[in-house]
């Protein structure tokens, strides 16, 4: 099982709103030729973490089952947020599109600094915990063996998760 994050709080090539750009990647993401069984959690209005003044984000979890190479899978993940309209100016910046790799089965990647599974902040942030127990409410973080309930009811009180109600 691959779980992937996706994110945005600005427009970008592929849609004017955030929440058009997160359903557009899904969309995208599920046309990959590994992607199969594709999952799509419920969406939700977070706010930016480190706290800012940049706009709200649409956040949202995908799943799917297939066999890919992590880096190969990390490349082409990158490719659809340039695609979207995605540039990279500075760590936490406002974007079109974010896309993480959240986890890879059970693996545990922490050899390099391009990519590290899991995500090495999914367990602090609300934007991930939330949708992700929308689709897997028994995950296990596989560093930490806590569950995802586990991990939400240590995040902290100022992280606004709110769901998203997508016609």
């Amino acid at each position: 099982m691959i779980i992937i994050a996706i994110g945005s709080n600005l427009a970008g090539k592929w849609a004017d709103t955030p929440l058009k750009m997160c359903l557009e990647a899904t969309h995208k993401i599920s046309l990959l030729p590994y992607c199969y069984q594709p999952k799509i959690s419920s969406l939700y209005k977070t706010s930016p973490i480190p706290a800012s003044s940049q706009p709200f984000y649409i956040n949202g979890v995908m799943s799917f089952q297939g066999n890919v190479d992590p880096f190969d899978l990390l490349h082409k993940l990158n490719q659809l947020e340039a695609e979207a309209g995605r540039k990279r100016s500075e760590p936490n910046a406002a974007r079109a599109l974010d896309l993480d790799i959240i986890a890879i089965d059970n693996q545990i990647i922490q050899k390099t600094p391009q990519l590290v599974v899991p995500h090495p902040r999914a367990h602090e942030r609300g934007f991930v915990l939330y949708p992700l127990r929308d689709l897997f409410p028994d995950w296990v973080h596989p560093v930490y063996k806590k569950s995802v309930s586990q991990l939400i009811a240590d995040l902290p009180v100022d992280q606004l998760i709110e769901k998203v109600h997508v016609d």
